[in-house]
């Protein structure tokens, strides 16, 4: 590690062969070697050494709705870029909804990058949207970089993002896998929502009996069916309904080319937990129960389900209310997400490699970064989280960096401390404190 200008090391390196105690080289932002811990520090080399504290991948967060421009003020990329450093993620790669223009167009992602460009604390990707009408805006899209393209099978919450009916859907889809892409999918089916009773007010039971997971498991069923007809390359959003694993895992073995992602509220909070009126719980799809959170952990384990993503999707505190019928769908998790996780997952008898790997190398290597990121090896971004897995602390929703201070999280104790991050080999976060915005605005790489 001669050329080496900085030395991060750790009784403890989550690399992709295993925990280690390590020495970690880094030059010009990159990891140039992982050598034993006790390497010789090369001269003029800055070291940093944190113990027993782990070092890991900074993680990547797949799906992330940072409404900039146009709902800023229900999130930004200076605060939800902010809340994904002080939550240990590197990368993150922003939904064309809810901001306004959507990224359905090129002139709308150049709006977008133009924006964030001065705001970013961390890495920052993008999704296209596919609408009816737009299948012509998808190929240039992918030309100017997007990761692929996010539809609904359902209403999106806003006007200006309608869903696809099955005829639009598999004319896009269509497009999108001549040119190679990925399409990415809010997997409900409309019309068993509309069958669902829809009673309104503040009893959660009423409002997930609206949401049943028939409507889940009936647009997945007919999305593996086209993708497969179409050979083409399709991602199921935030699943929650694991009634739907025995159809993906089926799906998967008869080469279907699937990925599916779930988040850390479906697997660390429960239906039986949510207060009525307590709308901070209410995200689409919803919720559900402890014996369904059960089968999606199995599900994770044994790869049925690929990664973990937040689905952050924030807004003003007033549109949180108590009826929930009418108040914004969306749970805020950046800034927690590692810690949520990694406290249910050590409970299950699991270990930081496999949260690193369903948060870090799997949602690197679903948008093509996996050359890059998500993984403490050589020739990758020297991106890092600096984690005290056996520190504690309670949620005060005043410590959160999300604009909108509003979390499902509030006042519970999670396990695991983020302690620094690091992009490029800079540190971009410590102990509470940040430095001005250092991130890129990140491309399909083609």
């Amino acid at each position: 590690m001669s050329d080496a200008e900085l030395v991060l090391r750790s009784t403890r390196v989550i690399t992709p062969e295993g925990t280690r105690a390590a020495s970690v080289a880094v030059a010009a932002g990159r990891i140039t070697a992982v050598l034993p811990y006790d390497a010789e520090v090369p001269s003029g080399a800055r070291c940093e050494d944190f113990g027993d504290d782990v070092l890991l991948p900074g993680l990547v967060d797949t799906h992330v709705h940072v409404n900039d421009p146009g709902r800023t003020e229900w999130e930004g990329f200076w605060t939800a870029t902010r809340a994904a450093a002080a939550g240990g993620i590197t990368t993150l790669i922003d939904m064309p909804l809810n901001s306004l223009p959507p990224t359905t167009t090129v002139a709308g992602l150049r709006t977008k990058q133009d924006v964030a460009r001065s705001k970013a604390h961390v890495d920052v990707g993008f999704w296209g949207g596919a609408l009816p009408g737009n299948v012509g805006d998808l190929r240039p899209l992918y030309d100017a970089g997007v990761f692929g393209f996010k539809a609904f099978l359902s209403p999106s919450g806003v006007e200006e993002f309608p869903e696809l009916d099955q005829e639009q859907l598999a004319r896009s889809l269509g497009e999108i896998a001549g040119f190679g892409g990925l399409l990415i999918v809010h997997a409900e089916d409309p019309g068993h929502l509309a069958a669902a009773p829809q009673k309104g007010g503040r009893k959660y039971a009423d409002f997930l009996a609206s949401r049943p997971r028939d409507a889940e498991d009936s647009a997945v069923g007919s999305l593996v069916a086209l993708a497969g007809r179409l050979d083409a390359r399709v991602h199921v959003l935030h699943l929650s309904s694991s009634d739907a694993l025995p159809l993906i895992a089926k799906a998967k073995a008869d080469g279907v080319r699937l990925t599916v992602e779930t988040c850390p509220h479906y697997l660390t909070l429960t239906a039986e937990e949510v207060p009525d009126g307590a709308s901070e719980f209410k995200c689409c799809p919803p919720i559900r129960e402890a014996a369904n959170q059960d089968l999606l952990w199995r599900a994770l384990a044994d790869g049925t389900i690929d990664c973990v993503v937040t689905d952050h999707s924030p807004s003003t505190a007033d549109l949180k209310t108590d009826d929930f019928a009418t108040a914004w769908g969306g749970i805020s998790g950046l800034q927690l997400s590692l810690s949520a996780v990694w406290t249910e997952a050590r409970r299950r008898g699991h270990g930081l490699e496999d949260v690193v790997r369903w948060m870090s190398s799997r949602t690197a290597g679903l948008v093509g970064l996996g050359d890059r990121k998500g993984a403490v090896t050589a020739g990758h971004d020297a991106d890092f989280a600096v984690f005290a897995p056996d520190e504690t602390f309670t949620v005060d929703p005043a410590a959160l960096q999300h604009r909108n201070r509003v979390t499902a999280y509030a006042g519970r104790t999670l396990s695991g401390v983020v302690k620094s991050t690091w992009l490029r080999g800079e540190r971009v976060f410590a102990d509470g404190e940040f430095t001005g915005p250092q991130g890129r605005l990140l491309t399909r790489t083609p």
